[in-house]
């Protein structure tokens, strides 16, 4: 039987602060990436991170720490089996911890816009028939609308973001449990939206720069 679910009840929220990064000297080609830091590194597992690598599509990806041992970091769910975008020992970076979230509260909606595939078109001299090859995929946006409360602790952090051209991890929490992790620069427009009859309503957008990770527990 199909599962789904509603998503009342789902909360946001914003990094406000991130730790220093924490350099890594490798980043193995595994089912879960296990990533080589200095011992006693500030480390648990839970935490989220920022990946950054040598490895394009590992760059800025945000993942969880499934556990942290030694000099050891499992990274949940983060697969680096494929050697041809994983090259062997090409990996090395830093891992940077979320220390805090700002919740952006009393949103109207969540939007997702972009991310589509773009495709080039082929044809040949003896053919009638024109074809296509997938190619790249369109940046993706995600929008945030949310009830205008200019009191609220929330505008600060995404001012600051905003003011910064900042990149910043976003959480989406499900109500099932789930959570969805985007990274991206911040946009926050501050100036209200009016409709009569409706309420006031502002708007932050994150412009990703990797593609999201989504924890099922």
């Amino acid at each position: 039987m199909a599962t789904y679910t509603l998503p009342d009840g789902s909360q946001v929220s914003l990094a406000a602060t991130l730790d220093d990064a924490i350099p890594t000297s490798a980043v193995s080609n595994a089912v879960e990436a296990v990533a080589t830091v200095p011992a006693s590194s500030d480390l648990a597992a839970g935490d989220i991170v920022v990946v950054e690598s040598a490895w394009l599509k590992l760059g800025k990806v945000i993942a969880r720490v499934k556990d942290y041992s030694g000099t050891s970091v499992t990274l949940e769910g983060i697969d680096t089996t494929d050697t041809q975008q994983f090259p062997t020992g090409g990996g090395a970076g830093s891992l940077q911890k979320v220390l805090t979230w700002a919740v952006l509260p009393q949103i109207t909606a969540f939007d997702s816009a972009g991310g589509d595939q773009n495709f080039a078109t082929v044809e040949f001299l003896d053919d009638d028939q024109q074809r296509q090859i997938p190619t790249t995929k369109s940046p993706q946006t995600v929008s945030v609308t949310m009830a205008d409360d200019p009191t609220a602790p929330h505008n600060a952090v995404l001012k600051k973001a905003d003011a910064r051209h900042a990149i910043r991890p976003l959480r989406l929490a499900l109500p099932n449990g789930s959570k969805i992790f985007y990274n991206g620069y911040v946009s926050y427009n501050a100036t209200p939206t009016l409709t009569k009859g409706n309420i006031m309503t502002t708007k932050a957008s994150l412009g990703l720069v990797s593609r999201p990770t989504r924890y099922e527990t």
